[in-house]
C-alpha cells in the first residue's frame, strides 16, 4: 500500500484514472536500467525517479566533462573528472529518498547479464556499437527496449518489443556506420530534453500497462517542428529477430 506521504506526492498522477494507486504501485516495484547518462539518460533518469519509479540502474562508464553540462542537468562543475553514474545515483537518491539507484558502469559483452534483473531498458547510448549490443541482448531476453537518439536537430524514438514489428538491427543493420554525433555536429539542450522526456513517458506507458505500438520509428524535425513515423517491419534474415535468420548464417 502507499503511505499517506506517497499519495499527496503523487496524487497528479493517481488523479489519472489510467493510472490510479495501483498503477502508481507498479510504478514503486518496477526496475528500470538506463544505458547511457549523458543528455538523455540524465534527463529520463530525472522523470522516472520523479514519477515513482523504485529502481533505476544506471550504466555509463564515462566522467563528467565541461561540454556535457549544459545538457546534462543532473551534474554541474564540481563534478567534472567524476564518474557520471556515481555522480547521477546520488543527485537522484537525494531528491527521492525512496529510490533504489544501481550504479553499474560501463556496458559491455561482459557486463551485459546486469540488465537481466531490470524488466524494461533504456537505450541512451550514442553510437551503433553500443546500441546494436542491447539490441541484441534484449530481444534475446524478451526485454521491450526504448531507444531514443539525437543528433543536429533530428530526435529519434523506436521501441522494440518480441514478435511486434522490426528490432533496432531490421533497422540499423549491422554494420552500418554514422560520422555524426552530438560531439561532431551538435545539438540543442532543449532538443535533448524533448526526446529523453518521450522516452520517460514511453517507459511509463510501458510500466503502466497502456504500452505504444512497437516496430515503429518516430521521427521529428526540431528545425521545422514536424513529425515523421515510419513503420519498420521485421526483416526475416536479420541476425537478432528474423525467422529465417539460421538459414542465412549457412
Amino acid at each position: 500500500m502507499l503511505a499517506d506521504k506517497d499519495f499527496i506526492r503523487y496524487s497528479r498522477q493517481i488523479l489519472l484514472p489510467e493510472c490510479g494507486e495501483a498503477g502508481q504501485l507498479r510504478l514503486r516495484n518496477s526496475h528500470v536500467a538506463i544505458v547511457g547518462v549523458g543528455g538523455l539518460g540524465c534527463q529520463a533518469a530525472m522523470l522516472l525517479a520523479a514519477s515513482g519509479v523504485g529502481h533505476l540502474s544506471l550504466f555509463d562508464g564515462d566522467s563528467v566533462e565541461l561540454s556535457n553540462l549544459p545538457r546534462q542537468l543532473l551534474f554541474c562543475d564540481a563534478d567534472l573528472g567524476k564518474s557520471k553514474a556515481v555522480v547521477a545515483a546520488a543527485r537522484l537518491q537525494s531528491r527521492e529518498p525512496g529510490l533504489k539507484v544501481s550504479v553499474c558502469g560501463e556496458l559491455n559483452s561482459e557486463t551485459l547479464t546486469q540488465l537481466d534483473n531490470a524488466g524494461l531498458v533504456l537505450d541512451c547510448t550514442d553510437n551503433f556499437a553500443a546500441r546494436h549490443l542491447i539490441s541484441a541482448y534484449c530481444a534475446k531476453q524478451g526485454k521491450t527496449l526504448i531507444s531514443g537518439a539525437i543528433v543536429g536537430f533530428d530526435g529519434l524514438l523506436f521501441v522494440q518489443r518480441g514478435g511486434e514489428g522490426g528490432c533496432y538491427q531490421c533497422l540499423f543493420p549491422p554494420g552500418t556506420t554514422s560520422a555524426q554525433n552530438c560531439a561532431s555536429v551538435g545539438v540543442m539542450g532543449p532538443a535533448v530534453a524533448i526526446v529523453a522526456s518521450m522516452q520517460a513517458q514511453l517507459c511509463l506507458n510501458e510500466l503502466l500497462q497502456f504500452p505504444c505500438e512497437a516496430g515503429r520509428l518516430q521521427r521529428f524535425d526540431f528545425r521545422h517542428f514536424r513529425w515523421h513515423e515510419a513503420r519498420v517491419p521485421a526483416d526475416p534474415l536479420c541476425p537478432v529477430c528474423g525467422k529465417d535468420k539460421e538459414r542465412k548464417a549457412c
